[in-house]
């Protein structure tokens, strides 16, 4: 079954441009969307799977880990690296769907039964989060995913490994992946401890102009009728935007960072008053993400304000005397701030 293609979707621009910057920089956390039903969530994630390019993995792991990688090696290539027999081959980065209602064996893993019974053998069976290592775990309508499922989702964000003590077994297998979250905010709020640990949050709404309106339903028809003639449509514009990627991805590591940005960034969550010192990290990385999809090697103002929003908006504090949206918040504060900033140079 054919998907449809990431180039094709139409507006939906702050969504779009947040996955792009969580391929390139994986470190971000993941990506939020919240928002009305029928606005091409889901679409964009499924579309994103087609248009990721290939990534290097130990052939054979069922993990997929990286050769290159010193640390965070499942047992199994653990030792065969000890033996010298660690080939490599190209697979795609992995997107993984966690339904609401997986089980909590479906997710880690659990023992297989079939070998099990058959062999006498107690193996590991390896659950989504071993699917995802290296690549993007999606859960549609997060807000009402079980809490143990959210637990178990804090403790392996946070520690980058999948630790599995239960039926006789224990083993412990690197899980790091890029968590997308999708949902409507109508139906519930996100647990503020798995809301933190979104590098973006993007608000989608349904569009109000005419024509781009017109447009999503001519498209969405266009592919329905025939998915390979419209998916050859964009099969270009699907290239050129993966060379991009992968292109960016490259000089993601070359991009520096001024002093002077640094300061905006740190005056910027100061004024907002965000927690922690997440919102800075936060806005750096995704800032040098967008600097690398445009091709530069040093981060801008442009480049800090592009992401700001996205970056912020879900780490301010409510205000009973501001009941405007999170990201006009931001918006008002970007405008005083980089004035002043321009005054003064």
């Amino acid at each position: 079954m054919a998907l449809y293609p990431f180039t094709a979707i139409v507006g939906q621009t702050e969504m779009i441009r947040a996955m792009l910057i969580a391929t390139v920089e994986p470190t971000l956390g993941g990506v939020l969307a919240f928002g009305d039903r029928g606005t091409g969530k889901s679409t964009a994630v499924r579309a994103l799977a087609a248009l990721l390019p290939t990534m290097r993995a130990v052939a054979g792991c069922r993990y997929h880990c990286d050769p290159a990688a010193r640390s965070a090696l499942c047992p199994e290539c653990r030792n065969r690296r000890a033996a010298g027999r660690l080939a490599s081959e190209r697979v795609r980065i992995p997107v993984v769907d966690l339904p609401l209602g997986a089980t909590e064996d479906r997710v880690v893993g659990a023992l297989d039964l079939e070998r099990a019974l058959a062999d006498g053998v107690k193996a590991f069976e390896p659950g989504l989060l071993a699917r995802a290592h290296r690549g993007f775990l999606y859960i549609d309508e997060i807000n009402l995913l079980e809490d143990h499922l959210v637990d178990l989702l804090l403790d392996v964000a946070a520690s980058g490994e999948n630790v599995v003590e239960r039926e006789g077994l224990s083993l412990r297998h690197p899980a790091r992946f890029v968590l997308i979250g999708s949902g409507n905010p109508e139906e519930g709020e996100l647990r503020p401890q798995l809301l933190d640990r979104f590098g973006l949050c993007v608000e989608v709404k349904t569009p109000t102009d005419l024509d781009q309106r017109i447009e999503v339903v001519r498209r969405r028809d266009a592919f329905e009728h025939d998915q390979a003639g419209f998916t050859r449509r964009f099969a270009a514009d699907e290239a050129a935007l993966r060379r991009q990627l992968v292109t960016a991805m490259k000089l993601l590591p070359l991009v520096s960072v001024p002093e002077a940005i640094l300061r905006l960034a740190a005056k910027l969550c100061i004024e907002l008053g965000t927690d922690g010192l997440r919102g800075e990290l936060t806005l750096l990385r995704a800032a040098r993400a967008e600097a690398a999809l445009e091709g530069d090697t040093v981060v801008t103002e442009s480049h800090l304000r592009a992401v700001a929003p996205a970056a912020l908006r879900h780490r301010l504090r409510r205000d009973p005397l501001d009941e405007s949206l999170a990201g006009a918040r931001v918006e008002r504060a970007m405008a005083a701030l980089f004035s002043q900033a321009a005054i003064a140079a």
